[in-house]
């Protein structure tokens, strides 16, 4: 039997102290378990691992928080284009609830379409193509490989590059518009840290 959620969408400025570190619990005992690097970014009441997102799809059961995923617009350029979209993540299902069918997304498309972005996207490691390709079956979003995402570091390291590129998997979400309006490219230049 599928547990009962209660969604919460909410602005990043309407989150209290104690909300963050309800979510940083969350997110490291989310993330950890697929390596215990992934869980660093929230120590304490950290909430966030590169950039902030502007809206938080919150999913609450009788347990705290259950899912989670984080909206952020800003400007990409795919190929020669600029583009207005909607960069999704923080995405996560607490581990004791996988495989139940909790979906933000019937909660998420409707605030995409209220931002007026025409694409929704987020890239995932590898380690989640399955997982994503169960997502994308019914028709709303794309799955692209082998596409490039170059972004800044979230911080400055003198003994990194302020970049990084990756080959991730990128699920797109048109928007009120068709897939066939996502421009060619292979390279996204995202201008600022992952969500």
């Amino acid at each position: 039997m599928s547990p009962q959620v209660r969604w919460k969408v909410c602005w990043e400025n309407e989150l209290e102290l104690s909300d963050h570190t309800e979510l940083a619990d969350f997110f490291r005992k989310t993330y950890g378990p697929t390596g215990a690097y992934n869980a660093l970014p929230f120590e304490g009441a950290r909430s966030w691992s590169g950039a902030r997102p502007e809206l938080r799809v919150i999913g609450y059961d009788a347990h705290g928080v259950a899912a989670h995923m984080g909206l952020l617009r800003r400007f990409v350029r795919v190929g020669e284009v600029d583009l207005l979209v909607c960069e999704l993540g923080l995405w996560g299902v607490r581990p004791d609830l996988e495989g139940y069918g909790i979906n933000s997304m019937r909660i998420v498309y409707p605030v995409l379409q209220q931002l007026g972005v025409r694409f929704a996207f987020g890239g995932v490691r590898q380690a989640l193509r399955n997982l994503v390709l169960r997502l994308c079956r019914n028709g709303l979003a794309t799955v692209l490989e082998g596409v490039r995402v170059r972004s800044t570091l979230a911080d400055v390291y003198l003994n990194l590059p302020p970049t990084r590129c990756e080959n991730v998997i990128l699920v797109v979400f048109p928007i009120g518009c068709s897939m066939s309006d996502w421009p060619p490219g292979t390279l996204i230049e995202r201008n600022g840290p992952e969500l």
